[in-house]
């Protein structure tokens, strides 16, 4: 019997992933994001964004304008996260819903981007003001769906707001594609404005329990936890312990709950949910498990308080995936060929996998590699090759970085010779 190559095995690997909620109520981004991002947290080494807006500007002139140029914080979110070495992977927009996915570039050619769908839920299924934005991706071989979600508001439209969860998830199916059903998925990341309200106890005792922070008599009278008490497919959808204050609603610019005539119960409308693959069951006495090789581990579940644009205040929460690689080798490799120069055309050569569906519309890209280190000295610039498939919609293939060097950095400069010009 042949000796099994260790090496061959794919090892196992994690990646930290930093997902955000927020109802951001038409405001602009604010001057500074770094909490929101965790960027000041030098123990996380983030691989991967998960963004969810609601209630974007989404009057006649935004949209139009939006159109033809990134929406602001879109723009904002790529100037912060671009210098950090994570690139957009990909994005949908539905009126005032807005999610984006960033990753590390690394991590491109094992990101595979299924489809992305928009499903309003609003004025009968016909308005995107509710409903919710999705993108389907393969993560290093394994089915994950991404869910942004605006639910109806009230206390009282709860039955709404149930019946639209279960109207967005039915309608993530694509019978035409190569698609499982989204609950064969490895992973639902789902989040939003869900809107869900605190029931029964009146408006001085809610703002009393959280004064004091007793917030477990408030736990019981959550809509989602009720709804999750009856609905088998909704207690599939775990969420990390509510040990923030309830995030809506605030008056703008403040910390302080409504103080408006209406005056809202406070209420923990903003969550973030997770559901893992099941295992078939062996009988009725044996628990499902998730899928081997593949477990979520929830590192941090917080609200934001210094952020006061909008009546809600955003929510984060930081997960650890941890994987053994299904795919852990790139469809397409890139090597740049000799010495690059400004001046000279690049030579490159890539070689394909053999079941790599190429396409005429394929092409490769060169790309500046940002270094967001300030305390190294200015050296030449370094560059990436990205291949980018066509059939797929995703980068199959990136280089390492490497230098292209100016003309000058080569050539012997004789007193009598002219200077370059570069």
């Amino acid at each position: 019997m042949a000796a099994t190559n260790p090496q061959t095995e794919p090892r196992s690997r994690t990646l930290s992933i930093h997902i955000v909620t927020w109802n951001v109520a038409s405001a602009a981004p604010p001057p500074d994001l770094s909490d929101l991002l965790q960027l000041n947290n030098l123990n996380l080494n983030l691989d991967i964004y998960v963004i969810g807006l609601q209630e974007m500007n989404c009057g006649i002139m935004s949209l139009l304008s939006d159109t033809a140029f990134e929406d602001p914080w879109s723009s904002f979110f790529m100037d912060v996260l671009s210098p950090l070495s994570f690139v957009k992977v990909s994005s949908v927009r539905m009126q005032g819903l807005l999610l984006l996915i960033f990753a590390k570039y690394q991590h491109l050619p094992f990101i595979q981007i299924l489809s992305t769908k928009s499903t309003p839920t609003g004025l009968f299924g016909y308005w995107g003001n509710k409903g919710g934005v999705n993108i389907f991706l393969k993560l290093y071989g394994y089915y994950v769906s991404i869910i942004n979600c605006h639910l109806p508001p009230h206390v009282a439209n709860n039955d709404q707001r149930l019946e639209h969860f279960d109207r967005i998830l039915e309608m993530q199916n694509f019978e035409a594609q190569d698609i499982p059903n989204i609950l064969d998925h490895d992973l639902i990341l789902w989040f939003g404005d869900m809107n869900f309200r605190i029931e029964d106890f009146g408006l001085h005792f809610v703002r009393e329990s959280i004064k004091n922070q007793f917030y477990s008599d408030l736990w019981e009278k959550d809509q989602l936890s009720i709804a999750k008490r009856h609905d088998l497919l909704l207690r599939e959808f775990q969420e990390g312990p509510l040990l923030f204050p309830p995030t809506y609603k605030f008056d703008k610019n403040s910390n302080t709950y409504d103080t408006s005539e209406k005056k809202r119960k406070p209420a923990w409308t903003d969550r973030i949910l997770w559901r893992l693959k099941r295992q078939p069951q062996g009988g009725f006495h044996t628990p499902s498990l998730s899928a081997p090789h593949f477990s979520l581990f929830l590192r941090s579940y917080v609200s934001h308080m210094m952020y006061s644009i909008s009546d809600h205040k955003p929510v984060t929460a930081t997960f650890e995936l941890e994987l053994k690689p299904l795919v852990s080798a790139p469809l397409i490799t890139l090597l740049p060929e000799g010495l690059c120069t400004m001046e000279n055309d690049l030579l490159i050569s890539y070689f394909l996998t053999t079941d790599f569906p190429s396409s005429p519309w394929d092409w490769i890209g060169l790309y500046k590699v940002y270094i967001n280190i300030s305390d190294i000295p200015e050296t030449e610039e370094q560059f990436l090759l990205f291949y980018y498939s066509n059939n797929l919609h995703s980068v199959v293939g990136i280089s390492k970085p490497f230098k292209i060097q100016p003309r000058s950095f080569f050539q012997e400069d004789p007193l009598d010779a002219a200077q370059p010009q570069i």
